[in-house]
């Protein structure tokens, strides 16, 4: 049993690139010092005392910036090339992020939101398109999800510490810290890749090939936004997302409110949904992969998104209820959140993909201003039972999408 278990996580990881392993460790450097986005809405409603409405407003602005971040971050890519918008992105972030420990009013720390949410999201799709650089076409999930696997070990470290230091020393610490690694991860960027990867020929490895089997053939010169069956994606897409994406912005507060957490307690139960990425989400794609399409495995995914929340009414209150939840959520995120990627990410070509993935990112910023503002006014207004059932229900309608696209033969 455990020589198969080895094997079994030798066989996920084997015959990924140089190039994506170190991709994933500058994602790991930079991903160790993020600390203030799981503690967000803590730092507004206890530190600057606003209300669970401003603080929906807040994040709000955060997603505003996420879009705008998004498409220019999408249209740099096919201009200058990934490598460059990475690198300004994760630089700039550290003035980005510091500056906020200055801004305590209310319209003045959503103005900051979103100037920081701009720089910061202007990275989202130089990263994938770099991973088209970085993998072979079959190997795109795999890479995709090592690079997750880097990121939850950083996640892991860093609200668990963020939490520490919180109680300790203070909210503001959280900011300079996750601007500092921001800008260690840009150093790095600069120093490993400038030379190594300024030798990676322009157009991807195959993407010949991929053009000519793709199931659904679309125009070269196509943009998404004519595309009507990847827009159709898309609004799937964030339906995923708003029910997600509540981990961050809804569920720490009913954390504290409900079950009664501190600070030490959340960043902890965040630790655990990062650690079971890491330990299982490798082996578990390598799997699903050998069984399942990617729309199936993304069906099951969103469901069990869905599902977890509700666990959290349906359960006694409690440490147990908290983590039998966090791991349905986990698998959930596990099996849903890179093979969308990865299939927005096939979608596009050498000549549109910077842009494709910027329509795919800025769905994930829409629903950064529409998943923690309804999630909290709902919680604020109808109280969080109500809230998190009507979570569940657009999980399954997103899961009923997903099923009419398998039927679209969308692989």
């Amino acid at each position: 049993m455990l020589a198969r278990t080895i094997q079994l996580y030798r066989n996920a990881y084997h015959g990924l690139s140089r190039e994506i392993w170190l991709l994933s460790l500058m994602m790991l450097i930079n991903r160790s010092g993020t600390m203030v986005l799981p503690f967000l809405t803590l730092y507004l409603t206890s530190e600057l005392e606003f209300s669970l409405t401003q603080a929906a407003w807040v994040m709000s602005s955060f997603g505003v910036g996420s879009i705008l971040g998004s498409f220019l971050g999408g249209r740099l890519t096919d201009k200058i090339g990934a490598f460059q918008v990475m690198f300004w992105s994760l630089f700039l972030s550290l003035f980005g992020f510091i500056s906020l420990i200055w801004v305590s009013s209310f319209y003045g720390v959503c103005a900051m939101i979103l100037v920081a949410s701009v720089i910061a999201e202007s990275y989202r799709p130089a990263s994938f398109a770099a991973i088209v650089v970085c993998c072979a076409p079959e190997d795109r999930t795999r890479g995709i999800a090592l690079i997750r696997v880097a990121i939850n070990l950083g996640m892991a470290i860093g609200p668990a510490i963020g939490g520490f230091i919180a109680v300790s020393l203070g909210f503001r610490y959280l900011f300079i810290i996750d601007g500092m690694t921001c800008c260690l991860a840009a150093l790095f960027l600069k120093v490993i890749f400038s030379s190594y990867m300024k030798r990676k020929p322009a157009r991807s490895k195959a993407s010949e090939s991929e053009n000519e089997n793709r199931t659904t053939p679309i125009d070269a010169a196509l943009l998404p936004y004519q595309d009507r069956f990847y827009l159709f994606f898309l609004l799937l897409v964030f339906l995923n997302a708003f029910a997600f994406f509540q981990i961050f912005a809804t569920e720490p507060v009913f954390l504290r409110n409900e079950f009664r957490f501190d600070e030490r307690q959340i960043g902890l139960l965040f630790a655990f949904n990062c650690l079971l990425i890491v330990a299982l989400e490798m082996p578990l794609i390598y799997m699903l992969e050998k069984y399942l399409s990617k729309v199936q495995i993304v069906i099951g995914g969103t469901f069990l998104i869905g599902w977890a929340y509700v666990l959290l009414v349906w359960l006694p209150a409690g440490w147990w209820a908290a983590i039998i939840s966090m791991f349905f959520l986990s698998v959930g995120e596990m099996t849903s959140l890179p093979f969308l990627s990865t299939m927005a990410l096939n979608r596009g070509n050498d000549q549109n993909r910077g842009r494709y993935m910027a329509m795919f990112t800025a769905t994930y910023s829409i629903s950064h201003i529409v998943a923690p503002n309804m999630g909290l006014q709902m919680a604020e207004h109808l109280g969080f039972n109500a809230m998190w059932h009507m979570i569940f229900g657009f999980s399954l309608f997103a899961c009923l999408g997903f099923v009419l696209m398998q039927r679209m033969k969308w692989k």
